[in-house]
């Protein structure tokens, strides 16, 4: 199994793409090399392949990594499955992970982030944790996305250790991780792990 992350920039047409593209790319590099594993197309659209595992991992960080420009967001559909064909590029590849990311995603209506496995009670179950979820993550300001992207750089650093990497005071960097819901957006991940590997 794979997972296929399909997504665009949200009001990408109000800033300068020299802006946001070298921060979307480099939030697609962590996770793989183009054009193999990602691709940008349309101008601000891209596609990304990566384990099941660390798909919505994947899919906050580059949330975050585009929120530190204000009023930019993403809406990210992942999709579960199999890949059947592949190409050089992840455009030319396909399987039901790609059809239910491409399904989840023009699906995505006023939603930033869905998942699509074609399992309904996992689908249902994790869509309705993302839903709260963005309640906080879409509100997310440009000061908090940048320390939540710190903090999932480095998991293991403590908030002491933070101060130095986002040269913020250690109880501003508290108060941002509380406000943004950090706690509660590693337990959905951790929760969203747990229930793939029953999958």
């Amino acid at each position: 199994m794979i997972a296929v992350l399909t997504g665009d920039i949200i009001n990408s047409k109000d800033h300068k793409a020299a802006k946001w593209l070298p921060i979307l790319k480099q939030g697609l590099a962590r996770y793989g090399n183009a054009p193999l594993d990602w691709e940008l197309y349309r101008g601000d659209s891209f596609q990304l392949k990566t384990h099941p595992e660390t798909a919505l991992e994947a899919a906050i960080y580059l949330k975050a990594s585009l929120k530190q420009i204000r009023h930019l967001d993403v809406r990210i559909a992942i999709g579960l499955g199999e890949q059947d064909h592949h190409a050089d590029k992840i455009t030319e590849s396909n399987g039901t992970a790609f059809v239910n990311s491409g399904e989840c995603f023009e699906n995505l209506k006023k939603q930033t982030l869905a998942l699509q496995s074609g399992n309904a009670l996992f689908d249902d179950t994790l869509n309705l944790m993302f839903q709260l979820a963005n309640l906080t993550m879409d509100n997310w300001l440009p000061a908090t996305a940048k320390i939540v992207k710190a903090s999932m750089e480095h998991p293991e650093a403590n908030q002491k250790e933070l101060t130095t990497l986002v040269d913020k005071s250690q109880s501003t960097i508290s108060e941002a991780l509380l406000r943004a819901g950090f706690d509660e957006v590693q337990k959905m991940i951790h929760f969203y792990r747990t229930q793939l590997a029953r999958l």
